[in-house]
C-alpha cells in the first residue's frame, strides 16, 4: 500500500515526519495521516 510505502521512504533516509512534511511543502499531520491511509491528498 502507498502509506507503507510513505513510511518505508522516509524512516530508511531517517527523516522525521516533520522533515519530510518539509520537503513536501504539506504540514506533518498530512504526512502522519499518510503513512495512516486515512488521506490520499
Amino acid at each position: 500500500m502507498i502509506n507503507e510505502n510513505i513510511k518505508h521512504f522516509r524512516k530508511t533516509r531517517g527523516m522525521s515526519q516533520e522533515e519530510m512534511a518539509v520537503k513536501l511543502n504539506v504540514v506533518r499531520q498530512t504526512v502522519s495521516k499518510w503513512e495512516k491511509g486515512v488521506s490520499h491528498s
